[in-house]
């Protein structure tokens, strides 16, 4: 077969999109400066707390030297957890909200931490003197840094400003001046000085040999510093001898895949025994998460349960007086990987339905009780549900359970509705605070309520659920579609 023509040529942007000047910093150089600007940002504004606190009596070396070691050890800190939420992405970068919430969040642990060691006369220098000034300075030049580097991304993206390596480019893709990897190297600050076509498929060794003759001498004397090969992995065979001639040069080759197994090749990798595995489907917590969400699901119900003791004994009281019947309803619903388990929650109704047929609330309800109603529409009927949180049954935060009956119904309705049970169901959740409470009348409503509880499960942090507990008031007190 004859060989395919081999451009050596360049690839060039046209003018109007001309990057003109590069700046000194490379794509990849992102990350490591925001820790830089990070940890400048803290230390300015342990300096300027200090000298805040210190304006009447002075300043002196010694409070200097301690600023700037607590700004350390603030920074070390700060830095490592926002390295674990990956806050420090280029493509995390550009989403401000995100990185707001994300800093605000690593800032309020940092404070408590520096509180618990004040509390515990380690260092008690937090509450007292420049402690809450660097805590509002620190908060507030990280969240200014962080809109200054989006600002600055943004416009070395659009303008292709970054300082980048020199490659040549090995594919078997159609040439295009407007999209595919060019573009995609050339915003990022690659500049191409090649671009080679590889032979199409069923070519013959000698018009690969040909090929790699001619890299090898394009690239022999210049100041090229890599290679990157883009094709389809299903010819990777073709691709060995390719390879082996192009040894010869010092210099790195980068494989990008295309096609269908690109995709497969997206997904996390890991090792076991001698053998890559790849995860197809990760689990919506791991270790860590699962371990932190349970440890706040202890602490939140069991702190709640004593602190609402007295209450909940007035109310258990006004339901005996109220109506005949226990104080406690209790009904199957369905939980964690379709676990089964009895829901607790104050009764509010005169009937008492757990079998293959429930029937929902609807408004003017006559089975509701004159307390039920109050309980009901200020959602205080499900407080006892804060000891399935206790005995791991329920998380405080998670998709709602329904009853066995309509669980059923509900999932040969939807196709996705089961996939609510890849995690604990909750108190409360992203659905509730939307709007999403009380009964389910028809299947828009039951859709919809799934969609929002689908991407918690996808989107799951520590964040959202935090974000989550705080809006549930506000949402109760609204009383958007309870009954």
């Amino acid at each position: 077969m004859a060989e395919q023509d081999c451009e050596a040529a360049g690839t060039r942007l046209p003018s109007s999109l001309s990057s003109g000047r590069k700046w000194p910093i490379r794509y990849d150089s992102i990350e490591l400066a925001v820790v830089a600007a990070d940890l400048m940002a803290i230390l300015i504004a342990s300096l300027l707390s200090s000298l805040v606190s210190d304006i009447r009596t002075g300043w002196t070396m010694t409070e200097v030297g301690q600023s700037v070691a607590h700004a350390l050890l603030a920074a070390s800190f700060f830095g490592s957890v926002s390295k674990l939420k990956g806050l420090y992405a280029p493509p995390e970068l550009l989403v401000l909200g995100t990185q707001i919430r994300g800093v605000c969040l690593a800032w309020s642990w940092l404070v408590l931490l520096a509180l618990a060691v004040d509390a515990l006369s380690i260092s008690p220098q937090f509450s007292r003197g420049a402690g809450p000034f660097f805590a509002v300075f620190g908060l507030a030049c990280l969240i200014a840094e962080r809109c200054l580097f989006r600002a600055l991304l943004l416009k070395g993206l659009s303008g292709r400003k970054f300082a980048g390596t020199t490659i040549v480019l090995i594919t078997d893709q159609p040439l295009s001046e407007y999209a595919g990897l060019s573009q995609s190297l050339a915003i990022l600050g690659f500049s191409v000085a090649g671009r080679f076509t590889l032979p199409p498929i069923g070519s013959s060794a000698a018009s690969r040999k040909r090929l790699s003759a001619r890299v090898i001498e394009h690239i022999r004397g210049s100041t090229i510093d890599e290679i990157v090969l883009e094709a389809n992995p299903d010819r990777w065979p073709e691709w060995r001898t390719l390879l082996a001639d192009l040894k010869v040069l010092p210099i790195p080759i980068f494989f990008v895949p295309v096609g269908a197994t690109s995709d497969l090749l997206r997904h996390p990798t890991r090792r076991i025994g001698g053998a890559v595995c790849i995860e197809l489907q990760h689990g919506p917590l791991s270790f860590v998460a699962n371990a932190t969400k349970r440890a706040i699901d202890l602490f939140g119900a069991g702190l709640s349960l004593i602190i609402l003791a007295p209450f909940l004994a007035l109310v258990a009281l006004a339901i005996k007086v109220d109506s005949s019947g226990p104080v406690l309803f209790k009904q199957r619903r369905c939980g964690f990987n379709g676990h089964h388990f009895l829901i607790r929650k104050f009764r509010t109704m005169h009937v008492m339905e757990d079998g293959p047929t429930v029937v929902q609330a609807i408004p003017a309800d006559h089975r509701v009780t004159r307390v039920g109603k109050w309980l009901r529409r200020t959602s205080l009927d499900e407080l006892p549900q804060l000891l399935n949180v206790l005995d791991g049954s329920m998380s405080l935060v998670g998709p709602r359970p329904h009853a066995l009956a309509h669980d059923g119904q509900f999932n040969k309705l939807l196709r996705n509705y089961a996939f609510r049970r890849r995690v604990k169901p909750g108190l409360t959740g992203w659905a509730q605070i939307h709007g999403c409470r009380g009964p389910t009348p028809n299947s828009a409503a039951i859709e919809r309520r799934v969609e929002y509880d689908l991407w918690y499960i996808d989107n799951w942090s520590l964040q959202l659920d935090l974000a989550i507990l705080l809006r549930t008031p506000l949402e109760v007190f609204r009383g958007r579609n309870a009954l």
